[in-house]
């Protein structure tokens, strides 16, 4: 059978991609390294994966479910085990208000979901549109999903998460809202971040989004990021300077925006309204997101998580090669051009 994928996918730079020295973790096929290769905790819910049980059971203990969804192989899924989970305080929260329900995204066991429908793992994900590991859905007593988390989140706020949802602020507001009053009242997460991020090349403020854009045949990216964000000064200070990405990012049209931002600006599809309004009916939680939109101004893809060179420049060239197209799964586009780079002889390091 003839091969779908481009020739571009076989012709990225790997430079930032040093290979992983011997006695590394787990060896994968082709070579690859698997940083992600870890048990779940003990304390995790051993389920039959019949969610309308498993909802009823949690509600008379005064809980909450978790679905966890992961892969072998997630750098992340290890992280968020051993960094989030490896914390005390963060056990014993989860432990009390939630139980936890570990679901592979690439599965075959029956799900049963709230409506009593019979799938599997995989369907189930791909259904719920599961783009990372680890992504973490909370939800309420009725089955709905009140927080959804892409992606991995660093401790203190993973635990802000958790706060949210347990004391089910889910009734008063968005988790964004809840984040927001918690930072003005000087409660939120304290950081030591650069007050300012420069993106090289993006358009002028303030943003006009479809006017600036008219003649592009280019992608856009927009970068959403808040001030004092330490995640965004890795994202800005560290992964954008690298040459490997500058490459990517030359093929894209490039904007930056403050989700907290009043400014009026034009969205790519023409809308005149406030860059706060914009971020809140795109839902962004998460600071640095990445949003894709195509030639039209249709939103084609994004990211909301914590992520290292690696994936920021798949996710890049996942859009501009056009492989979000006929790859729904980003973490499929992602396996092969692990694959691709480990037979050219450079092993990727997922977490560098």
């Amino acid at each position: 059978m003839k091969s779908t994928w481009p020739i571009l996918l076989l012709c990225c730079s790997v430079g930032a991609y040093a290979a992983d020295p011997v006695g590394s973790p787990t060896q994968l096929e082709a070579g690859l390294v698997n940083p992600g290769a870890i048990d779940k905790p003990a304390w995790f819910k051993e389920s039959f994966l019949d969610l309308r049980d498993d909802i009823k059971e949690a509600t008379a203990a005064n809980k909450r479910i978790v679905l966890y969804f992961y892969q072998d192989g997630c750098p992340y899924c290890a992280k968020l085990i051993q960094d989030n989970f490896g914390k005390q305080s963060i056990t014993d929260k989860t432990q009390q208000n939630f139980d936890v329900i570990a679901m592979n995204m690439w599965g075959d066991r029956t799900v049963t979901d709230v409506a009593g429908k019979e799938t599997t793992e995989k369907t189930f994900a791909a259904d719920l549109k599961v783009q990372y590991t680890p992504t973490m859905l909370f939800l309420d007593e009725t089955g709905k999903v009140v927080l959804r988390v892409n992606g991995y989140y660093a401790p203190d706020k993973f635990e802000l998460a958790l706060d949210f949802v347990a004391g089910k602020h889910d009734k008063e507001g968005s988790f964004k809202d809840y984040y927001t009053k918690l930072k003005a009242d000087g409660k939120a997460i304290a950081t030591t971040a650069a007050p300012t991020y420069t993106l090289p090349g993006a358009l002028p403020q303030p943003l006009r989004l479809q006017d600036a854009r008219k003649d592009s045949k280019r992608p856009l990216m927009v970068v959403f990021a808040q001030q004092d964000c330490e995640t965004c000064d890795e994202l800005y200070n560290d992964i954008f300077k690298r040459k490997e990405l500058a490459y990517s990012l030359s093929n894209l049209d490039l904007a930056q925006a403050d989700p907290d931002d009043t400014t009026i600006i034009q969205t790519p599809d023409s809308k005149e309204m406030k860059l706060s309004d914009w971020a809140k009916s795109l839902e962004i939680k998460y600071s640095p997101s990445l949003l894709f939109f195509d030639a039209n101004g249709k939103e084609v893809f994004r990211t909301e998580a914590y992520f290292k060179a690696f994936h920021t420049h798949g996710a890049i060239d996942y859009v501009v090669s056009g492989a979000y197209q006929w790859i729904p799964e980003f973490q499929r586009y992602l396996q092969h051009r692990r694959e691709a780079l480990a037979e050219h002889g450079f092993p990727a390091n997922l977490m560098e």
